[in-house]
């Protein structure tokens, strides 16, 4: 049977543990969120991907973009947005427009 002093230590080595790992997290997640009525492409000059009108999507692990990122519309319209873009910001699609929100 173990003593409580060797179970408190063991769960603190596994609190620090899971602190560092935290700590030490990936580049972060790069979200989309399209709230116009089409489906539009977004190129974030690594990544290109579909998000459906009125859907949202996630770049997992992305980190900032290298550059601009590029929206196109289905009706062949293309908005650029002046990057790099991190994940502290959110890709908002609009009818016609694009804005960077703070994550949801």
């Amino acid at each position: 049977m173990r003593h409580w002093s060797e179970l408190a230590r063991d769960t603190l080595i596994i609190l620090a543990i899971t602190a560092t790992l935290t700590a030490c997290g990936g580049p972060g997640n790069l979200n989309i969120s399209n709230e116009s009525s089409t489906d539009v492409t977004v190129s974030t000059g690594d990544e290109v991907v579909t998000v459906a009108a009125l859907g949202g999507a996630s770049i997992l692990g992305s980190g900032c973009t290298p550059g601009d990122i590029i929206v196109k519309f289905t009706s062949g319209e293309k908005v650029a947005v002046s990057g790099p873009v991190c994940p502290e910001k959110q890709i908002v699609v609009l009818d016609g427009k694009v804005e960077l929100r703070p994550p949801s």
